[in-house]
């Protein structure tokens, strides 16, 4: 294999591409896709592959009902309206979150560059953000106790540890004849083992595999189905009866199956119930993430460009929310009627969507997209690559003089 990559005076054996291409995507030198490179530098400098809006968009609308999830929690108490409200937005935001982190994590194949990136963009934000939260709640809630332990995580970071150990398992499922029926008998298999404990979240990262898992073995195609105007008007009766049948269900259900963390006896519940919630609520989130593809726009929007920071509201605005909640600002009576839960939907609303901003993504890159070259060793391709354009740029230099 190193023998490949000497010089043989002239005749040095092509080097790998930097990427492979996705599937059912030209590769860049083919002939078909010549004209299309030509078209894509002529329109945008420096040729920069141009960004899918639907995502972005879809990305950014999930991020703003997490944080409007999050901050119905300290005031929904007893109100069995808001608690329907919370339960249908718990069950969609996520999942459309996790099927789109699923879908662009398709290209994953554990190269010593997917390593790095996975290793920066999402490894060290967990183990900074871990370390962070606990800190936050000792000095915020005056709680010195306050244990930080990188295995346990802790409020919003579950979901850092799961993409990690989710993107991972990659080139496993790509392998697998029958993913998405196995990643549904591992989450079913998880509802009924208590034994798992709270070590990363397991529990989480089993029952939420199912979304990833399905983004994985989605195509575009699979997405502009959903994105008809069909979709659209089937949405509304769709919404109506989801919101129906979540009242009559308020008081006969416990909200937590919602957050996939426990299995079926830690929820005093009989072991048998674990994997039937587990296909009923694939199906229902399933159905209202449709709804929710349907609806978010195909088109540039205003909040776009907030797509690509999303992470950052994510973890940064459960500060807010937590500094809140410790400092009793949610308390006021009038906060739990129906105008204080408007003002408070479009503070937090208001709030993440400030955060996802490029400001925002500046001050706090270092943490979260750091670049750390530092700390790894340079892929031998890459080098030979660079080499191999070096001298490359001196012949065609020669050659000019």
């Amino acid at each position: 294999m190193t023998d490949s990559l000497r010089p043989q005076g002239h005749n040095r054996a092509p080097l790998p591409p930097a990427q492979q291409p996705a599937d059912g995507v030209p590769s860049p030198r083919s002939p078909q896709n010549r004209k299309a490179q030509g078209n894509a530098r002529a329109a945008s400098s420096g040729g920069a592959r141009q960004r899918d809006a639907f995502f972005d968009n879809a990305k950014y609308l999930a991020i703003v009902l997490v944080a409007i999830g999050h901050a119905w929690e300290p005031i929904k108490g007893g109100s069995r309206t808001l608690e329907t409200l919370y339960t249908v937005v718990y069950t969609f935001h996520m999942p459309a979150f996790i099927i789109i982190s699923g879908f662009f994590s398709r290209s994953f194949d554990a190269s010593p560059s997917r390593m790095k990136r996975l290793i920066t963009g999402v490894a060290v934000p967990y183990i900074v953000f871990e370390t962070a939260y606990p800190l936050f709640k000792r000095w915020i809630d005056d709680d010195p106790g306050m244990d930080v332990s990188i295995l346990d995580p802790w409020y919003l970071t579950w979901f850092l540890c799961a993409l990690f150990i989710w993107r991972l398992t990659t080139p496993l499922w790509k392998v697998v004849r029958w993913p998405l029926p196995i990643a549904l008998g591992l989450a079913m298999m998880a509802t009924v083992t208590p034994e798992i404990g709270d070590d990363l979240d397991l529990q989480r990262v089993l029952q939420f595999l199912p979304y990833f898992v399905l983004g994985l073995i989605m195509k575009p195609e699979h997405f502009h189905m959903v994105r008809t105007r069909t979709t659209r008007l089937l949405s509304v009766p769709i919404g109506v009866v989801t919101l129906l049948v979540a009242y009559w269900a308020v008081p006969r259900m416990n909200t937590a199956w919602f957050y996939h963390r426990d299995a079926a006896q830690e929820l005093q519940a009989p072991w048998w119930t674990g994997p039937v919630m587990v296909l009923a609520m694939f199906g229902c989130s399933l159905l209202l993430t449709a709804c929710f593809f349907a609806w978010v726009p195909r088109r540039h929007m205003w909040f776009t460009t907030l797509g690509a920071g999303t992470l950052y509201g994510y973890l940064l605005h459960g500060f807010v929310v937590k500094a809140g909640d410790y400092q009793g600002w949610f308390e006021a009576d009038w906060l739990h009627r129906p105008e204080g839960v408007a003002f408070v939907s479009v503070l937090a609303a208001v709030g993440v969507t400030l955060l996802c901003t490029a400001p925002v993504r500046r001050v706090f890159r270092f943490a979260m997209e750091p670049k750390m070259e530092w700390a790894f060793k340079r892929d031998a391709a890459e080098l030979a690559r660079a080499r191999e354009r070096r001298e490359g740029a001196t012949a065609r230099e020669k050659v000019d003089a």
